[in-house]
C-alpha cells in the first residue's frame, strides 16, 4: 500500500486538471484503507479469512442460521478444494480471488434465474452473494476507479485506443496491488470512455 502511494504521488506528472484532481480523490481513497488495515471487509478481522469464516460457521450452528451456515460451508469447501489443488494453504489473496469467482458464478445464476422467472432461486443467490462479499475488502466506487484509470494514463503518457489492453491491466495491477476490489466491467467502461478523443 505504502509503495503505491509513493508511486502515485511520485511517480506521475498529470497534465491536465481533471487528472490532477483524479489523483487527489484516489489518493484520499487509499489513505483511508491505509490507515486501517484490518478493517478493510465488513468482518473487521486480522486473523485469516479461512479461520474467519470457520469461527462463522461455528456462531452460525449456534444461532441456527440455516441459510447462513448453509452459505458457508459452501464457502468452505470452495477453500478447501482449492487448497487441494494447490497442495498448500491459501493466503488471503488466493482466499478472496475464490470468493470472487463464487461471486461472480452466483451473479452469472441470478441473470438467469430473472430471465427464467425463477425469481425465487435468484433472490437466493443474491442473498448469498451479499454474504459473499461481507469477507472481501470494500469495491471501490465508479469515482475511485475514473481516478485510478486517469493517474494510470497520465503516468504512460498519451495511450491511445489501440492501447486499451495495457492500460486496463496496468489499471487492475494497481488495484489489485492495494487490496482494493474493482468491477473490470466498468474499468473496462471507464477506460474506454478516457482513451476516448474528446
Amino acid at each position: 500500500m505504502e509503495g503505491l502511494r509513493q508511486e502515485i504521488s511520485l511517480g506521475c506528472d498529470p497534465k491536465s486538471a481533471r487528472e490532477r484532481s483524479g489523483l487527489r480523490v484516489l489518493r484520499t481513497f487509499l489513505a483511508r484503507f491505509a490507515t486501517k488495515p484490518c478493517m478493510i471487509a465488513d468482518y473487521n478481522s486480522c486473523m485469516p479469512l479461512i479461520d474467519q469464516i470457520q469461527k462463522d460457521i461455528t456462531d452460525a450452528m449456534k444461532a441456527r442460521d440455516e441459510q447462513r451456515l448453509s452459505t458457508l460451508r459452501m464457502v468452505k469447501s470452495a477453500l478447501k478444494n482449492r487448497e487441494i489443488d494447490k497442495m498448500a494453504p491459501l493466503d488471503d489473496a488466493e482466499s478472496q480471488q475464490v470468493l470472487s469467482t463464487l461471486i461472480k458464478q452466483r451473479k452469472d445464476s441470478v441473470e438467469q434465474f430473472t430471465k427464467g422467472g425463477r425469481q425465487e432461486m435468484a433472490d437466493k443467490e443474491a442473498a448469498e452473494i451479499v454474504l459473499i462479499e461481507a469477507y472481501l475488502p470494500k469495491a471501490a466506487g465508479e469515482e475511485q476507479i475514473v481516478a485510478g484509470v486517469r493517474a494510470v494514463i497520465a503516468e504512460m503518457g498519451s495511450p491511445t485506443m489501440k492501447e486499451m489492453g495495457n492500460v486496463m491491466k496496468a489499471v487492475m495491477a494497481r488495484f489489485q496491488g492495494a487490496g482494493i476490489r474493482v468491477d473490470g466491467k466498468v474499468v473496462s467502461e471507464a477506460v474506454k470512455r478516457e482513451l476516448t478523443p474528446k
